[in-house]
């Protein structure tokens, strides 16, 4: 699916009059009369990840002899899921096992912030974020975890308040070696 270059803000605010005046609602209520356009530069900020070339994101490399477990750990983001266009938080974990290349800590946050900031499901968030990592940064292996709330399970439908969902992508020897991949989940959660 081609990705247009910019936010429609127009084509926003007249969908969000178009719901209220679904819903029931009078778009043109003292309440109301601003909240298309305030949606409108919601979506701009939310969904901006859309609009960012993903491989700029790492795009400051350096080059470094360390051969040792990096993680980020509990690195807080919000996505909207797209079936329902519903927040969804949590944290996410990013570690990867450096062949040379090193980024700053602030970029494994970034690439997290880059792939929530779109219409997302979890699943892909989490592979999106490793796959990024493993190409710019050709680790020996990379692993991401992902534990976040969905509003579209505990708001509506079967409205399950507290339940957390767990997605995790193992990259390289992250997902070959048993024993480097439980060192990191042990570094992850503090389990031995």
């Amino acid at each position: 699916m081609d990705v247009p270059d910019k936010i429609d803000d127009a084509k926003i605010q007249e969908g969000v009059r178009m719901i209220l005046e679904g819903v029931g609602e009078d778009p043109h209520r003292e309440g109301l009369v601003a909240t298309p356009h305030r949606i409108a530069k919601m979506y701009k900020e939310i969904f901006g990840g859309m609009h960012e070339d993903s491989t700029e994101v790492l795009s400051a490399v350096f080059f470094e002899d360390y051969d040792e477990i990096v993680l980020l750990k509990d690195i807080p983001f919000f996505s909207l899921c797209e079936h329902h266009l519903m927040p969804f938080t949590g944290k996410a974990h990013v570690a990867y096992l450096p062949d040379g290349k090193i980024v700053g800590i602030s970029k494994l946050a970034r690439v997290v912030e880059h792939f929530a900031r779109r219409p997302q499901i979890q699943e892909r968030l989490t592979a999106q974020i490793a796959d990024l990592i493993s190409y710019k940064l050709e680790p020996r292996g990379v692993a991401v975890v992902l534990e976040a709330t969905h509003t579209c399970m505990t708001m509506r439908g079967v409205k399950k308040p507290g339940s957390l969902m767990t997605t995790s992508a193992m990259r390289g020897v992250m997902r070959e070696n048993l024993a480097t991949r439980n060192e990191v989940l042990t570094l992850i959660y503090g389990k031995a």
